[in-house]
């Protein structure tokens, strides 16, 4: 087993003063990208960064590659992914979050194309305590066993707090509203081969 090296970590003050000379992927999902993302930035996501990989790899000997999300973890998750095929690329320490708290500003394009939507963060807890609430009312109107659904997810929580991924994110991210459209994903891979 190879041993591939920690992605660099670069601060909100050391990203604003490099943006100009720096490629930024945003690995969020195309409705968060869409709520505000840092100038400039291309949004390829998360489950789709195997098959930008040759575009990320031309970016990335032309120049420092700079990947971001809502708090940190997928873009760290996305270099780590990027790093075991070769590509060295840096993360934005506290996303797009930290980067709106040290008073910058996000992108927002007046036309774009995909309707703004919640932070795969808001869906997790959402959904979370949807499916908690369910398996209390399941668990006191119909049954007592359903009460079970309730421990299981908070069992799911603390899994994935623990291990710092989260399985209902990724299910939330392939429904067709986390989707990119195919034309975005190709004009946003084009784009990022001139770059």
């Amino acid at each position: 087993m190879t041993n591939t090296p920690a992605p660099v970590a670069l601060g909100t003050e050391q990203a604003r003063t490099r943006l100009h000379e720096l490629t930024v992927i945003d690995v969020r999902t195309p409705a968060e990208y869409a709520s505000g993302h840092l100038p400039g930035a291309l949004n390829i996501p998360l489950d789709q960064l195997r098959r930008a990989l040759p575009e990320i790899r031309h970016a990335a000997g032309r120049g420092d590659v700079l990947v971001v999300c809502a708090s940190g973890a997928r873009s760290e998750n996305a270099c780590k992914l990027l790093a075991e095929q070769g590509v060295t690329t840096a993360t934005l320490v506290g996303g797009t979050g930290a980067w709106v708290a040290q008073g910058h500003d996000l992108h927002t394009p007046a036309a774009c194309g995909t309707r703004t939507g919640w932070s795969m963060e808001r869906q997790v807890r959402f959904t979370a305590g949807s499916m908690v609430l369910l398996g209390l009312v399941l668990g006191l109107l119909v049954h007592p066993a359903l009460l079970l659904i309730s421990a299981g997810l908070a069992g799911g929580l603390v899994f994935s707090a623990l291990t710092n991924t989260c399985g209902m994110a990724v299910m939330l991210g392939k429904l067709p509203h986390n989707r990119p459209r195919a034309a975005d994903l190709d004009a946003t891979l084009a784009a990022l081969r001139t770059r």
